[in-house]
């Protein structure tokens, strides 16, 4: 039974693979949009643009990034779609939400993808890169496209009746640790708190978005997504100063799983404070551990060449056999990856990934 259901995934992963999209639509014509709007919050995992014009070395508006997105480079960290690309394009939208940074011409009834390569949870975090747009800041580009639907639908009511049908994303903290706890020569973190304090600092912080995201802004339904295993990182295994009988690095992989716990238990907290609300956990460390038993050939090499930061070199030829990579930098995975990281948080009723339920109960609840 286990071997046929690995079998099915699999084969609906490849029929995924094989889709054409396009910025413009997908192939879910026939499928009707199951939430009005999807608003992103987030880091490079879900950056879809916003720091193309920010003076930063993280930013990838160039080639290979991009080589099999039909608009070619457009500032996502991957050969493709994101993880949540895929997943709007589960929930029925035709177009892509479009990033903060370029909404000309764009509903933002639809959606707006705030999310920063290099941003964290900490509004320092990443900045030794340049500029980011850190989740606080994120939250006050919100603020504005609020007061814009607010004036769009005519009044409160209608504008809150609105955001409540809406899906929230949230997928960051991952360089809260990889660009600024595990720095030290940029970041004090390290000497001020213990890992366990620091992962408890931030989801303190994170805390306090999502509340003013549910008590001032009219959020109902969230999804908050966990770090993966970002010691299994090619750049973490290539700079692995710890644990000679492991692969990874475990002190990068224990600050994970401490995040995610706290993470998991701010879920439970706020579905039971929060009773008009729903929140899921996504877990993204497990998942990413799966990706090894799903067929990836390569696991601990980047897909393209790379420079010193870790990022793709502009203009060289990244590896063809692409669906072959978990990652396709040192950092960020490949479309392949995130297209099984999509199906699994939005159809998996699985509590050891999607807790307590997936993407598609969430929005259907």
């Amino acid at each position: 039974m286990a071997s046929n259901k690995k079998l099915g995934f699999v084969l609906s992963l490849l029929l995924l693979m094989t889709t054409t999209t396009s910025i413009e639509g997908n192939n879910n014509n026939n499928v009707e949009e199951q939430v009005p709007c999807v608003f992103i919050f987030g880091d490079s995992l879900s950056d879809n643009g916003n720091n193309n014009n920010l003076h930063t070395s993280a930013k990838c508006s160039y080639r290979p990034y991009g080589i099999d997105f039909p608009d070619g480079p457009t500032g996502r960290f991957t050969n493709g779609r994101t993880s949540i690309d895929i997943i709007t394009q589960l929930l029925g939208f035709k177009e892509m939400i479009p990033p903060f940074a370029k909404l000309g011409g764009f509903d933002i009834l639809k959606g707006v993808n705030y999310a920063s390569g290099g941003a964290g949870i900490r509004v320092e975090t990443g900045t030794q890169l340049g500029a980011d747009v850190s989740l606080e800041i994120q939250l006050e580009n919100h603020r504005k496209i609020v007061s814009e639907i607010l004036a769009k639908l005519g009044g409160f009511e209608k504008a809150q009746a609105h955001l409540n049908k809406c899906l929230y994303y949230f997928n960051i903290g991952s360089n809260d640790f990889i660009n600024n706890y595990f720095l030290p020569q940029y970041y004090p973190t390290s000497q001020t708190f213990t890992l366990e304090n620091f992962a408890g600092h931030l989801i303190q912080n994170y805390s306090l978005t999502l509340r003013a995201m549910h008590d001032e802004l009219g959020g109902r339904k969230f999804v908050l997504v966990g770090l993966g295993a970002i010691g299994c990182t090619p750049r973490a295994i290539s700079r692995k100063k710890n644990s000679p009988l492991s692969l990874c690095d475990n002190d990068m992989n224990e600050a994970a799983l401490i995040f995610n716990s706290k993470l998991k238990s701010l879920v439970d907290l706020f579905n039971y404070q929060l009773s008009d609300s729903k929140f899921i956990f996504i877990n993204s460390f497990s998942g990413m551990l799966d990706h090894h038993s799903i067929g990836f050939k390569v696991l601990t090499e980047e897909c393209c060449k790379v420079w010193e930061n870790g990022q793709c070199a502009a203009n060289e030829k990244p590896c063809k056999n692409r669906n072959d990579y978990a990652f396709f930098d040192s950092f960020h995975p490949t479309e392949a990856a995130n297209i099984i990281t999509a199906m699994s948080s939005y159809n998996a009723s699985n509590p050891v990934f999607t807790y307590p339920m997936d993407i598609y109960h969430l929005v259907h609840s």
